[in-house]
């Protein structure tokens, strides 16, 4: 089955970033960013109250500006859609809502860790996790490959990392799910827009799920600190950042909670769009199955096509114009990465998806932004591996049934992703 391509794109007048349910369908959300990219691309979306609308970059050269220039698009001023008041700033704030020297530092403590060198490390471990999760997996025959592939490897990776015991994996998940999935009827426990949000408004993503991972957290540090482990856990209660400026408990508690949402929710929703995307173009995963060769150019084809995160945000601290859109001081700014993975100007034939594809100048990872990913080199060993892996062990895969998205404009997920395999 060949997946169908947008090739209408939606009127500009129906355009609306913040229906949600909209991007529950397969193409609309590409639909829309066609329309806007082509006809108004750094558009201005209005927003229901509370919020105050944005302006919606959607070309590839434009979300490349606004992510490499720090100075006149902030993250401090928050990253996501909502809109807080300097007090929540102040308690919800992450590495992602920093920039400059803290920023820097705060990136330090565990850059080394998620290095190269380091990473190269684990490739035996992640080919001996990838071999156990499929021996559990395939022989099932007709499976969700969401729950028994996609999530339950990178988690498995996670925990090695916390060096917490794989016993801990599905409460890992769900926190994930729940705090990630805040719009989503079937994973918040309050969903962001309701009233009920308002208790919960000091806490990362509006959710009662942070307060369980921060405790989780806590018992993680204060029985590494002072120790000589070489975990993710011991390096943040036990290293300087290089400003000199001990991170406070305020700040581990948000750096670990990002830990557990940034080291499982992005890779797992790759690793399930990609297989789709080989299910629906099986002549793709020939060319992979007859030449394993081209897998590492392949992620490159994954992480464009599946753009996990939809989007980021960025507050203007002057005026500003881009994209011939006059922009003013305090405006939020929201940079649609995954518009910017179909923009023709730079990907040829973009809803083509080719597993030869090179160049393939994606932005997934923020690029070349002070903020590009902190893991985005674990991701790519983790998605590298699972195909080199995979992609051996199946003579056929189908899809077994409807493929049901998360209902979110920030995370471009699968919920499930039934398949029938077939193995060599």
């Amino acid at each position: 089955m060949t997946a169908p391509v947008p090739v209408e794109p939606l009127p500009l007048a129906d355009v609306d970033l913040t229906d949600l349910d909209g991007f529950t369908d397969a193409w609309k959300p590409w639909r829309m960013f066609h329309t806007l990219r082509h006809q108004d691309p750094v558009h201005w979306q209005p927003e229901a109250a509370p919020n105050s609308g944005f302006w919606a970059v959607t070309r590839h050269r434009d979300i490349v500006a606004v992510d490499r220039d720090p100075d006149t698009f902030t993250s401090t001023r928050f990253v996501n859609l909502e809109e807080l008041d300097d007090d929540q700033i102040a308690k919800r704030a992450s590495i992602l809502e920093l920039d400059g020297i803290r920023h820097r530092a705060l990136r330090g403590v565990l850059q080394r860790q998620f290095g190269n060198s380091v990473i190269s490390r684990y490739t035996h471990f992640l080919r001996g996790l990838t071999a156990r999760t499929l021996d559990a997996a395939l022989p099932l025959g007709t499976f969700d490959f969401v729950t028994h592939i996609a999530a339950d490897f990178p988690i498995n990776v996670l925990a090695r990392l916390l060096d917490v015991p794989p016993e801990d994996n599905r409460r890992l998940i769900a926190w994930g799910n729940r705090l990630i999935g805040n719009t989503d009827p079937d994973y918040a426990d309050v969903l962001l827009s309701s009233p009920e949000s308002e208790r919960y408004r000091d806490l990362p993503f509006r959710s009662p799920a942070a307060t369980e991972v921060f405790a989780y957290g806590r018992e993680l540090a204060r029985q590494r600190r002072g120790g000589a482990g070489d975990d993710l856990v011991s390096r943040l209660v036990n290293g300087t950042p290089r400003d000199g400026v001990p991170l406070s408990d305020q700040d581990f508690d948000n750096y670990f909670l990002l830990l557990v949402v940034a080291g499982n929710e992005t890779t797992r929703h790759t690793i399930s769009h990609s297989m789709l995307a080989l299910a629906e173009h099986p002549e793709q995963l020939d060319r992979l199955r007859k030449d394993p060769a081209l897998i590492p150019v392949a992620v490159e084809e994954f992480l464009r096509w599946a753009s996990p995160v939809y989007h980021f945000r960025r507050t203007a601290t002057r005026d500003t114009e881009l994209g011939g859109a006059h922009i003013g001081q305090g405006d939020k700014v929201v940079m649609w990465y995954a518009s910017g993975n179909r923009d023709e100007d730079v990907f040829p034939d973009p809803y083509a998806f080719d597993v030869t594809r090179t160049p393939n100048d994606h932005v997934t990872f923020g690029k070349t932004s002070p903020h590009l990913c902190l893991g985005n080199m674990l991701a790519r060993t983790e998605i590298r591996v699972m195909f080199e892996e995979l992609i051996p062990r199946l003579a056929d895969i189908r899809l077994a049934g409807p493929v049901p998205r998360v209902r979110s404009n920030f995370v471009n997920g699968i919920k499930e992703l039934p398949v029938t395999v077939t193995l060599t």
